[in-house]
């Protein structure tokens, strides 16, 4: 298969697949438009000549500051090719997050999206001696009065529409190199200040070179949707990837409109975090758990007959037995299927899901029904995967096969080490915490823990930062609890805590919606959501399914007392971070009074 730099990739897919859909994106009447190949190499030269008319440089760095949008991707790719570096930031960023960003990288430029954006971004050009220009995507973003400066995306493409123009973008695409930087890619900070991490175009290069080894079962007749934020190294590697093999890439903009949009598309591959699955798996286990007689039966055989057909045979590489085997394919084209269009899923192919720890309950639920999720580990500094589930012969509890090319070993406290060409060049304008994340013989400290398997497999056991000392020396890992105790449908979210305490606690974030089924039934009643949680009977049964699900952990594992919070942790209070990671200095911290009561004698 051939391969290209970033600056030159969808110029050469264009004259491959020329009228051939490229992008799908939703029209504001709720209609899907499309462009094609060679619409999407003609937006990103007119967007790329505008740039160079705005005296652009190579090496300048260009911020994005949006959500999910064909233009997004067009001035990616245009920054690309004037040798330019994208420096995107979450859709969600507050002005402060934006400021640090413009500073550290001095960005000149901003491309946003929507009037939120915009008006967070024009409030920073106000103080900043940087930022000098805002582009604006959205033609329906109001600008301010008194904004001299902005501009219409639509109308800047507009501008460099001239042959000096045309000819410094294609001398510039000639001269760019392997080395040259890509993106920076700010970390989302749940310790300390955010770091920019540094990818070159040989980054992304190896990623597909290494990616086309594993992934041997997708194809340019896939539909890829596109959900997580671009921001995120996850969804941008994965997309870029995507555009590498042909894919067509279907934009869903706005997050809280997936569950439609999935619908509409039907997409065959998705990239998503563990959070989305979580969900999807609570709504079918409540359906079979309110389901009775033949039904129920069903529901339950289907999935024991897909473990033992897609685990026990398939994975192993081993053909089923003849009965299993049409039992198996009845199941498929009837109770998977209907189970997978009710959520959008039914032609899917593959499913990638990392960022977050995937508790194996729901990955080998998720695989019984003929959902293939393919599991993997990786960071921004590692442009993403460094290990994945392949097609068959995964593992359960781990997180995947090392991938071709890139070379793990452990080091001390048992920290994951990653050496190979998708790691970064480094953190921007930080060259000690540079040298710090890297040994001496040249592996990056992922400051994750695990271990290697006889097969080439990572368990990945605790993020080392996390770890918690109780008072009594014990270690415990808070991510490993966590994850465990969001296996129960009535539990949203959980901070446990632990850190130089006698013993091991948790903040408890209630599914709301199945609470309440719950109390309406056991005629629990109450006027507010803080009522609610602090209902001796509600905290008793909480806590008596969280007893169920640590019988396999150690004593001093275990969590002896719970919290009932009436609110969830929000990315808007600092309580997670733009990748929904928990920030446990802010918990702590805005949580003191009812952790401390927790530890009353």
């Amino acid at each position: 298969m051939a391969y290209y730099h970033l600056g030159e990739l969808i110029h050469n897919q264009a004259q491959k697949y020329k009228n051939r859909t490229s992008l799908k994106f939703l029209l504001s009447d709720g209609t899907w438009s499309h462009i094609s190949w060679e619409e999407f190499s003609e937006r990103i030269m007119k967007t790329a000549q505008a740039m160079a008319e705005m005296k652009i440089k190579p090496g300048d760095n260009i911020g994005i500051y949006s959500q999910n949008m064909a233009k997004y991707l067009i001035t990616d790719f245009a920054a690309y090719a004037n040798r330019a570096v994208m420096t995107p930031m979450y859709a969600t960023s507050s002005p402060s997050q934006v400021e640090y960003i413009v500073n550290d990288a001095q960005v000149e430029v901003i491309f946003v999206g929507e009037q939120f954006q915009y008006n967070n971004a024009y409030k920073v050009q106000q103080d900043s001696s940087v930022l000098k220009k805002i582009i604006v995507f959205d033609r329906n973003v109001v600008l301010k009065t008194e904004d001299k400066t902005s501009i219409y995306f639509d109308d800047f493409i507009t501008t460099g529409d001239n042959s000096e123009s045309l000819a410094l973008v294609n001398a510039r695409l000639r001269q760019l190199k392997g080395s040259d930087l890509a993106t920076i890619i700010y970390t989302s900070g749940t310790t300390g200040e955010p770091k920019g991490v540094m990818l070159t175009h040989d980054n992304y290069f190896q990623a597909f070179i290494i990616h086309d080894m594993r992934l041997t079962q997708c194809s340019d007749k896939d539909l890829s949707m596109c959900f997580l934020p671009l921001t995120h190294i996850f969804e941008k590697a994965w997309t870029y990837y995507c555009l590498h093999k042909g894919i067509t890439i279907a934009i869903n903009r706005d997050p809280t409109k997936i569950q439609q949009t999935i619908k509409q598309i039907r997409p065959t591959l998705m990239s998503n975090v563990p959070r989305f699955w979580e969900k999807v798996y609570d709504g079918i286990q409540q359906k079979i758990e309110t389901s009775s007689g033949v039904t129920k039966w069903l529901f339950e055989d289907c999935v024991k007959t897909g473990r033992k057909h897609n685990l026990e045979y398939r994975n192993k590489g081993k053909n089923a037995p003849i009965g299993l085997a049409i039992k198996f394919l009845l199941y498929k084209l009837t109770v998977y299927n209907l189970i997978k269009k009710v959520i959008g899923i039914d032609r899917g192919n593959f499913f990638p899901v990392a960022g977050a720890p995937l508790s194996d309950k729901i990955n080998e639920f998720m695989q019984s029904i003929d959902v293939h999720l393919i599991y993997g580990y990786g960071l921004s500094e590692t442009t993403a995967t460094v290990s994945c589930f392949p097609a068959k012969g995964f593992t359960l509890g781990t997180v995947g096969k090392i991938m071709p090319e890139v070379e793990v070993k452990i080091g001390e406290n048992n920290e994951i080490l990653v050496k190979g060409k998708t790691v970064m060049t480094g953190y921007y304008k930080k060259p000690v915490e540079t040298a710090a994340a890297f040994t001496e013989d040249g592996f990056f400290r992922t400051g994750d823990a695990g271990k290697l398997t006889d097969n080439n497999e990572i368990i990945l056991t605790e993020r080392i930062k996390d770890l918690y000392k109780t008072s009594n020396g014990k270690y415990i890992a808070p991510q490993m609890i966590e994850t465990r105790m969001t296996e129960d449908k009535f539990i949203d979210q959980i901070a446990v805590i632990g850190d130089e305490r006698k013993f091991v606690s948790a903040l408890i974030v209630p599914n709301f919606e199945i609470l309440k089924e719950y109390a309406k039934e056991h005629n629990i009643s109450y006027n507010s959501t803080e009522e609610l949680v602090e209902n001796k009977d509600v905290h008793d049964f909480i806590f008596g399914r969280i007893e169920l699900l640590q019988a396999q952990f150690t004593s001093y594992e275990k969590i002896k007392k719970i919290t009932l919070l009436p609110h969830p942790f929000t990315m808007e209070s600092g309580e997670l971070t733009n990748t929904l990671k928990l920030r446990r200095k802010i918990v702590l911290q805005r949580y003191a009074e009812p952790i401390d009561k927790m530890y009353v004698e």
